[in-house]
């Protein structure tokens, strides 16, 4: 794991600990006594099933997939059929499909135009390509839902690479809005501090993230969720997860959580006020997340899941034009796959998913 440039924070021993519902174990795969691959396995029991698990690795494991990948995967799975595991769900690190900026703009403008997989010219990635057919070859299903989103971790995303660039670059090639209320913020005096999770910076994220679920309409996470979060990552790296605050006048009006590891900085969670939003607190978080990640020497920032629909009546593709605004590239993904090593109870699990999502 250290000797990679870059792995999924979901992938470190130390979420783990933060996913306390689950039990979690950290395996490896070895030449000899050397270690040359790693996956984090959190285990979902099946209620009224003792012992039987879906064994999960979210944007993982850690292994050299442009290879023959079944001489890693099948001792994988050997070893957690053998120890009560129904089904594994993966999602392999692996891109297949990469669009501009300009081609998401154009695509957002053509009526004809109503998802990313309809846009013409993506760079398409041969490895990503041979994954996923030797997934299907060997038995794997892919759970790929068709917005973009399910149960487990985005398939596409957006994301600003940043190797070999300066912050003026990086501001040239965000669009005019952008720009514009990055020096809006600026002028107008918000101050954006950097905390590692101190008891009264989260209390005080928490009760604005709380402030935005309710506005968003969306399930916010306990507060101990993110002190938990927050301790796990830190005590693994002290540089790992920062918190993000900015203030006008006293007001807290935005703040974001930004977690790296290696040169992979990702934008985790986000909150802003209501109030003051002419003062564009959010746009200073992100351009602090951003400077940031440039100056400790990482290669790509990640604003994490877009939808690929671009229609014009889609409630997401608001979503697809701001993170576009950064002037990065949307990214899909091979996705999450499922190999079922007890069949039946695979497709009880999945009608009982299916039913708990209408």
């Amino acid at each position: 794991m250290r000797a990679q440039r870059s792995v999924s924070f979901l992938q470190t021993p130390a979420w783990g600990r933060v996913k306390t519902e689950w039990r979690s174990e950290s395996l490896g795969w070895f030449d000899g006594r050397r270690l040359i691959g790693a996956g984090l396995v959190l285990h979902r029991p099946v209620p009224r099933l003792d012992r039987c698990t879906l064994a999960y690795l979210p944007e993982g494991p850690v292994i050299d997939w442009s290879g023959e990948i079944g001489a890693w995967l099948d001792p994988l799975a050997a070893y957690l059929k053998a120890h009560g595991a129904f089904a594994i769900r993966l999602g392999p690190p692996v891109v297949t499909h990469t669009w501009s900026t300009a081609q998401v703009k154009a695509g957002i403008t053509d009526p004809a135009v109503r998802r990313l997989t309809e846009l013409p010219g993506p760079w398409v990635d041969p490895v990503g390509a041979r994954v996923s057919e030797s997934l299907r070859d060997a038995g794997w299903l892919p759970q790929h839902p068709r917005d973009g989103f399910g149960v487990g971790h985005p398939q596409f995303k957006y994301e600003v690479p940043l190797a070999g660039r300066t912050e003026d670059e990086l501001l040239g090639g965000m669009n005019q809005q952008w720009r514009r209320n990055i020096k809006k913020a600026a002028r107008e005096g918000v101050e954006v501090t950097a905390d590692d999770g101190t008891p009264e910076a989260l209390k005080a994220f928490h009760d604005l993230y709380v402030h935005t679920a309710e506005r968003d309409r969306f399930t916010p996470r306990p507060l101990h969720y993110f002190e938990t979060m927050f301790a796990a990552l830190n005590s693994e790296d002290p540089q790992r997860i920062t918190l993000y605050l900015a203030h006008h006048r006293g007001d807290l009006v935005a703040a974001t959580i930004l977690v790296r590891v290696g040169t992979h900085a990702v934008y985790a969670y986000g909150a802003s006020a209501t109030a003051k939003r002419e003062v564009r607190g959010s746009h200073a978080c992100q351009w602090a997340m951003i400077r940031e990640a440039l100056a400790t020497g990482c290669d790509v920032y990640d604003l994490r899941g877009i939808t690929p629909t671009l229609g014009p009546d889609d409630p997401h593709v608001g979503l697809v034009r701001f993170k576009a605004g950064t002037g990065g590239r949307a990214v899909r993904y091979v996705g999450e796959w499922d190999l079922p090593l007890r069949p039946l109870v695979h497709r009880a699990f999945d009608l009982y998913m299916r039913r708990r999502s209408v």
